[in-house]
C-alpha cells in the first residue's frame, strides 16, 4: 500500500466512525417515531410479491435512492445505507479508499423488483458511494418480474398491502384475464370480500346457466357484469371525491360490506344502486358530511315530527334517480303491512305498479317491541308475522313480481319513516284517513309519516280497486306539484296511461298555470292528456267532479301546501282528498 492509499484509507477509517454515529442515530430516531430502520429483505419481498419470471438485464447505472435492500445482509445498514456493524470497519474503509484512489472498484450486483433494489453483491460500494453523495452506480441488474410491481418508495406496511394483493391476483388470476385490471387496496384485509362476490356470483351463473362454471369463466364475468357497472356509478355519484386517497377498489369493497350491513340490518338485500345513495352520507369521511349528519341528529332530538317541515321538495329524484339512468321511477316499493284484508289490497296495488315497472316489493310489518309482551304474546305475534310473511311470499309469487319481507318494531309511521330512504314510493293502506278536526290530528299517527317522508306516498282506501292507468293531476304550479307533473308525465309516456290535468285557479293560482303544464307536457312529447282550467275556491269539489267525469282512477297531487303548524290547525286539501277521494292518491314530494 503506498502512501496516498495510507493516507485514504486513514480518512477512510474516521469517515466510517462518522457514518456508524450517523446510523445510530437513524436507529434511534426511527424507534422513537416506530419507524423501521433496516433495509429491506430481498427474499420475504421475493416471496410476498409472487414471481413471475426473471430476466438479465446487463450493466446498468441505477440510482442509489432507489437500492431499498439486500440479499442476506438486511441488518447490516439502515435504509440510507449507513453501516450498523463495528466489524465491517476494515472491510468498509478499504472500499472508501479504493473509490477515491485510482484504484476504483467494479459493479455490483442487483436484483431489480419493479423501480427498486437489493444488492447482490456490493453493500459496502453502496454505502461508501451514498456517503460520498453519489447519485448512481454501476450495477449488473438481474430483473425479478413480479405479480405486483415494488416502488423504491415502499415501506413494509406497503408491502403487506402489495403482498395480499399479490395473493388476490394469483388467486384470480385476473391481472391476465383482464390485462390493466386495477384492483390495488388501501384495505388489505379487504380481499376476502371480493373473493367472496365472485364465488357468490360464479354460484348464481352456474344456477342460471345450468352448468359448472369454470372459476377463471366466473372472476371475468364477475369483473365485466359486476366490479365495472358498480365503478360507474361510483363515479357518476361522485364519491371518490367523499373518499379522498382510496382507490377504486376501496369504494367497491366498501360498498359491498356497506350493502351487507344494511341486509343484515334491514333484512332486505340493497342492491348497488339503493346503497350508494346513502354510503356518502353515513360513511363518508369529508368534514361536510359529519356536520350534516350531526345536525340532523340534533334537528332529530329538538322538533317533533308533526311539526318538522318536511323534505324539499324533488329530494328523492335527487337520491335515487339523478344517478342513474331511470328505467323506471318506482324501482323499489315499501309496503306497510298488518294482516288486514285492506293491506292486502293495497299490496295489490303494488305489486300492479311493480309488474309494470319490473320493480321490487320491500313488505314490512312493524311488530309490538319483544319486552313489551308477555310469553303468550310474544308467541302469539311470532306466528301471525309467520303467517303474514308466508301470504305475502304467495301473493308476490304469484305476481310474478321480485320480493323481500321484514320485520321492524316501534311505531309504524317511525318504521316506515326509517326505512323510506331506500325505497322509492311508499305504499300504505288508508284505513284511518286525516281527520277534519285539529286536536286528531295532531294525535294521528298518519302525521309523521304525510309530513316527514322524504319518498312519494301511495295512499290505498280500504275499498279501492284500481289498475292505477287513469290520472288526475291536482296541478297548482308549486314545487311539490312539479314532481307530481313529472310523476305524471312519465307514467304517461312510459305506460301510454291517460293523464287529466286540474287547475283550480285562484287568487294564488291563475289561469297561466295550465299553460305551463301543457308547454312541459308536449315538450316531453306526453300525447293522451287533457287540461282543465277552472276558477274556484273550493278545489276539493272540483277533483271529485272532475275524477268521477273522466272515470280516472287514481289522483296525482303534492304535499301539504301550509307549515306543519297550520296544516294541523287549519287542515288542509291533501287530508280531505285522503278522506273523500275513493281511489289511490299519490302524494309527490
Amino acid at each position: 500500500m503506498n502512501e496516498i492509499t495510507r493516507y485514504d484509507y486513514h480518512a477512510a477509517l474516521k469517515d466510517f466512525e462518522r457514518a456508524r454515529r450517523q446510523a445510530a442515530l437513524q436507529q434511534t430516531l426511527a424507534r422513537l417515531r416506530g419507524e423501521p430502520s433496516e433495509l429491506l429483505k430481498y427474499d420475504e419481498v421475493r416471496k410476498k410479491l409472487k414471481v413471475t419470471g426473471v430476466v438479465e438485464q446487463g450493466i446498468q447505472e441505477i440510482p442509489l435512492d432507489a437500492i431499498v435492500g439486500s440479499v442476506g445482509r438486511s441488518s447490516d445498514y439502515t435504509r440510507d445505507f449507513m453501516p450498523t456493524q463495528d466489524s465491517d470497519e476494515y472491510r468498509w474503509a478499504t472500499v472508501k479508499a479504493a473509490f477515491v484512489s485510482q484504484v476504483g472498484v467494479p459493479p455490483i450486483e442487483v436484483y431489480q423488483i419493479g423501480d427498486a433494489y437489493f444488492v447482490k453483491d456490493g453493500n459496502h460500494r453502496v454505502s461508501v458511494a451514498r456517503q460520498l453523495g453519489n447519485e448512481a452506480i454501476e450495477a449488473y441488474v438481474t430483473e425479478v418480474r413480479t405479480r405486483v410491481p415494488l416502488s423504491a418508495d415502499d415501506d413494509p406496511k406497503e408491502i403487506i398491502l402489495k403482498e395480499r394483493y399479490a395473493n388476490f391476483l394469483e388467486m384470480t388470476d385476473i391481472d391476465n384475464l383482464r390485462p390493466g385490471a386495477d384492483l390495488k387496496m388501501t384495505w388489505p384485509g379487504y380481499y376476502y370480500l371480493l373473493l367472496e362476490e365472485i364465488d357468490v356470483h360464479r354460484y348464481f351463473m352456474g344456477i342460471e346457466q345450468q352448468r359448472e362454471i369454470p372459476y377463471a369463466e366466473a372472476v371475468g364475468s364477475w369483473y365485466d357484469n359486476v366490479f365495472l357497472p358498480v365503478l360507474s356509478l361510483l363515479y357518476e355519484r361522485g364519491l371518490f371525491h367523499q373518499f379522498p386517497g382510496r382507490t377504486e377498489a376501496d369504494l367497491y369493497a366498501l360498498l359491498a360490506d356497506y350493502r351487507r350491513e344494511l341486509g343484515e340490518q334491514l333484512g332486505w338485500q340493497m342492491d348497488a344502486e339503493t346503497a350508494v345513495s346513502k354510503l356518502s352520507e353515513d360513511k363518508g369521511e369529508s368534514t361536510g358530511s359529519v356536520i350534516t349528519r350531526v345536525s340532523d341528529r340534533l334537528a332529530d332530538v329538538v322538533i317533533p315530527h308533526e311539526l318538522e317541515p318536511g323534505p324539499k321538495p324533488g329530494i328523492w329524484r335527487e337520491e335515487r334517480l339523478e344517478s342513474i339512468t331511470p328505467t323506471s321511477i318506482f324501482k323499489d316499493l315499501l309496503v306497510a303491512l298488518g294482516g288486514e284484508e285492506s293491506h292486502w289490497q293495497t299490496l295489490e296495488h303494488a305489486l300492479t305498479l311493480a309488474r309494470r315497472s319490473e320493480g321490487r316489493v320491500l313488505g314490512l310489518y312493524v311488530a309490538w317491541p319483544q319486552d313489551e309482551l308477555t310469553p303468550e304474546e310474544q308467541l302469539a305475534q311470532g306466528g301471525l308475522i309467520d303467517a303474514i310473511k308466508n301470504e305475502f311470499n304467495r301473493r308476490c309469487e304469484e305476481a310474478g313480481v321480485r320480493y323481500e319481507f321484514a320485520v321492524d318494531w316501534g311505531t309504524p309511521a317511525d318504521a316506515i319513516l326509517r326505512r323510506s330512504v331506500w325505497a322509492d314510493l311508499v305504499v300504505f293502506s288508508m284505513t284511518h284517513p286525516p281527520s277534519d278536526k285539529a286536536v286528531a290530528r295532531l294525535r294521528s299517527g298518519l302525521t309523521p309519516l304525510l309530513q316527514s317522508c322524504s319518498r312519494p306516498l301511495l295512499a290505498v282506501p280500504s275499498t279501492a280497486h284500481s289498475n292505477l292507468d287513469k290520472m288526475l293531476l291536482a296541478y297548482d304550479g308549486s314545487p311539490k306539484s312539479e314532481e307530481g307533473l313529472f310523476i305524471a308525465a312519465y307514467r304517461a309516456m312510459k305506460y301510454g296511461h291517460s293523464l287529466v290535468v286540474l287547475v283550480v285557479s285562484d287568487e294564488r293560482v291563475t289561469v297561466d298555470t295550465g299553460e305551463k303544464a301543457r308547454e312541459y307536457l308536449d315538450r316531453h312529447g306526453v300525447e293522451n292528456y287533457e287540461i282543465i282550467v277552472k276558477v274556484s275556491h273550493d278545489a276539493g269539489r272540483l277533483i271529485l267532479e272532475t275524477a268521477q267525469q273522466y272515470d280516472c282512477n287514481m289522483l296525482i297531487m303534492g304535499g301539504f301546501g301550509r307549515r306543519p303548524f297550520w296544516r294541523i290547525v287549519l287542515g288542509s286539501l291533501v287530508d280531505q282528498m285522503l278522506r273523500e277521494f275513493p281511489q289511490p292518491i299519490l302524494i309527490s314530494r
